[in-house]
């Protein structure tokens, strides 16, 4: 009997960001890439430096910053924080510190309904694009910490 070829290890899940510290250090850095809504600020591990603030494990960590001015209601608020967490357990991030961060509000013109199924697949579309092919292309072309 031949053993069947062992499958990949799948890409650790990021651990979330939890302090005010660790966040500050993070937002310091400009945007590493941009959608029209989302900015994905980060440090890729290993951290140039020597950043005390950041988290010492080497695997991805993820804080996610949704502000009350640009999702007033709360059920907004949660809808896009669990699209983020959904589409970065998709799309890990590489290794090392990233924060999300809600820059613009959604028109309540085209998506009336505080978590309406247009809003969810909005939202997880431009996640996609973001966490996937931006941060990738982003990453392969070099950051050296200047804007892109």
């Amino acid at each position: 009997m031949s053993a069947a070829p062992a499958s990949p290890a799948p890409a650790p899940r990021p651990q979330p960001l939890r302090r005010r510290a660790q966040f500050e250090a993070v937002l310091a850095t400009p945007p590493m890439v941009q959608t029209a809504h989302f900015a994905l600020h980060g440090v890729p591990w290993p951290y140039a430096g020597g950043q005390p603030m950041l988290p010492a494990a080497p695997g991805p960590w993820l804080g996610l910053v949704v502000p009350r001015r640009w999702a007033r209601r709360a059920v907004t608020r949660n809808l896009i924080k669990r699209q983020a967490r959904a589409v970065a357990a998709i799309l890990p991030p590489p290794p090392g510190a990233w924060v999300l961060r809600l820059k613009r509000g959604w028109p309540t013109t085209e998506f009336p309904s505080a978590a309406s199924a247009p809003l969810r697949r909005a939202v997880r579309a431009e996640l996609m694009q973001l966490l996937g092919a931006r941060l990738r292309q982003r990453l392969a072309a070099g950051y050296a910490g200047a804007r892109p």
